[in-house]
C-alpha cells in the first residue's frame, strides 16, 4: 500500500539530519514531561512540602539563577497539586503529542512538519509579547530563539521536498 507522504518524497530523499534533531528534540521534551507526571503521581501528596524543599536548594545553590521560572513553575506545580488527576491527564496528552511529531518527522512524513511549523510558529507571537512586557529573561530569549531555529529547519526542509 502507498501512503500519500510516499508519492511526494523522490525515492532518493530521506529525513535530513536536521530533522532528525527537531525529533529528538521533541523526544527530549515528551520524556521530561512523563517525568515531570511521574513526579506528580508520586509526590502530589506532599507536593507543597517537596516544592518548597526543592525551591531552597536551589536557591541555596543558584541563588537567583532562572528565579522566575523556578516561581512560575512552583505555582504551575502547587495547581497540579490540587487537580492531580487532570494535571496527569494533559502532562500525557502533551507527550503524547510530543513523541507523535517526533515520530512523523523521523519517517519523514508531511503531515508532521505541518504540524511542527504551525506548532512552533504559533507560540512566536506569544513569546515576543511576553519577552517585551516582562523584565529581560535569558531563558524566555532562549525558547524564542530555540523555537525560531526549529520554524527555520521545519520551513526549508519543507521547501526541499516541494510542500511549498
Amino acid at each position: 500500500m502507498i501512503c500519500h507522504d510516499d508519492k511526494l518524497r523522490p525515492d532518493n530523499y530521506k529525513s535530513s539530519e536536521s530533522i532528525k534533531a527537531v525529533a529528538i528534540y521533541e523526544v527530549v521534551k515528551g520524556i521530561g514531561a512523563l517525568f515531570g507526571a511521574c513526579a506528580l503521581w508520586l509526590w502530589h501528596a506532599d507536593l507543597d512540602h517537596w516544592l518548597v524543599r526543592a525551591t531552597d536548594s536551589w536557591r541555596q545553590n543558584f541563588g537567583h539563577f532562572l528565579a522566575p521560572q523556578i516561581e512560575s513553575s512552583l505555582q504551575i506545580a502547587q495547581q497540579a497539586s490540587k487537580n492531580w488527576p487532570l494535571f496527569l491527564l494533559l502532562i500525557f496528552a502533551y507527550a503524547s503529542l510530543r513523541f507523535i511529531e517526533a515520530y512523523g518527522l523521523w519517517q519523514d512524513k508531511t503531515w508532521a512538519y505541518w504540524f511542527g511549523v504551525v506548532g512552533y510558529g504559533i507560540f512566536i507571537p506569544i513569546e515576543l509579547y511576553y519577552l517585551i512586557v516582562s523584565p529581560f529573561d535569558w531563558f524566555k530569549l532562549g525558547i524564542l530563539i530555540t523555537n525560531i531555529i526549529i520554524i527555520i529547519v521545519v520551513y526549508r526542509n519543507m521547501k526541499r521536498k516541494g510542500l511549498l
